[in-house]
């Protein structure tokens, strides 16, 4: 087993990997809330007494279900990207004071087959 020890951590990398997670993270939340918005503000439109304002009502919620599933996931990934270049800062820092953080690796052997046994070749048998 090998001990290792992480000393720095590069700090836009991390930013980068933060913020696709986030990204991904956001994506799926403003997926559900801006359906669920769509949904409820339509039913709302649709149940109370019919007159115009309430048409724009229902599509206002519809607008207002879009505009979250857009602009969440690109709040969600600036939020990673700042959260995680600041991580890394402060990670880097403490590292340099405390020594970092120490793991253990351990090599896994590659489970194969052995190779067959080397062919004696004959010579030809066959005369042309």
């Amino acid at each position: 087993m090998a001990e290792m020890t992480i000393r720095r951590f590069g700090i836009l990398s991390v930013a980068k990997m933060q913020a696709l997670l986030m990204f991904v993270i956001g994506l799926i939340t403003g997926v559900i809330y801006g359906l669920l918005f769509m949904l409820f503000g339509a039913a709302v439109a649709a149940l109370a007494p019919q007159s115009e304002s309430q048409a724009w009502g229902g599509v206002g919620s519809v607008v207002g279900g879009l505009v979250i599933i857009i602009a969440m996931p690109i709040f969600y990934g600036l939020i990673g990207f700042i959260g995680g270049a600041i991580a890394a800062i402060i990670y880097n820092i403490a590292a340099g004071v405390v020594g970092g953080i120490r793991f253990e690796l351990e090599g896994a052997a590659p489970v194969y087959a052995p190779p067959p046994s080397p062919h004696q070749w004959a010579p030809n048998q066959y005369q042309a």
